[in-house]
């Protein structure tokens, strides 16, 4: 499970540094403002990915999942592209779980 999990983080961290870029260019968000959320964000996914050994990790992810979907108040595509990411992190959980009950069963 943890291995999906930090893979759709590391995959969203790239889009939520990419956001700064939109948020500078199609809003009123100031330069700083903007490059601080972007790059803020995709180091939140960055920390959750690297923590997912530990419940905290996963509390992070969840983190980040909100504050993505939340993103879509700034720019409205980010509701979509947000919701995409927290249906990716959902089956992540769901299948890599499932995974994992798979191979304790075999050993």
């Amino acid at each position: 499970m943890r291995m999906m999990c930090a893979a759709t983080l590391g995959l969203q961290s790239i889009v939520l540094f990419l956001t700064a870029l939109v948020l500078t260019a199609l809003t009123d968000v100031g330069a700083a403002a903007a490059w601080s959320i972007g790059i803020g964000l995709a180091v939140l996914a960055l920390v959750a990915a690297g923590s997912l050994r530990r419940p905290f990790g996963y509390w992070l992810g969840h983190l980040t999942q909100v504050l993505s979907v939340a993103l879509g108040f700034l720019i409205p595509v980010m509701f979509f592209l947000g919701g995409v990411f927290a249906a990716l992190w959902a089956l992540a959980l769901v299948l890599g779980s499932r995974v994992d009950e798979a191979k304790a069963a075999r050993a």
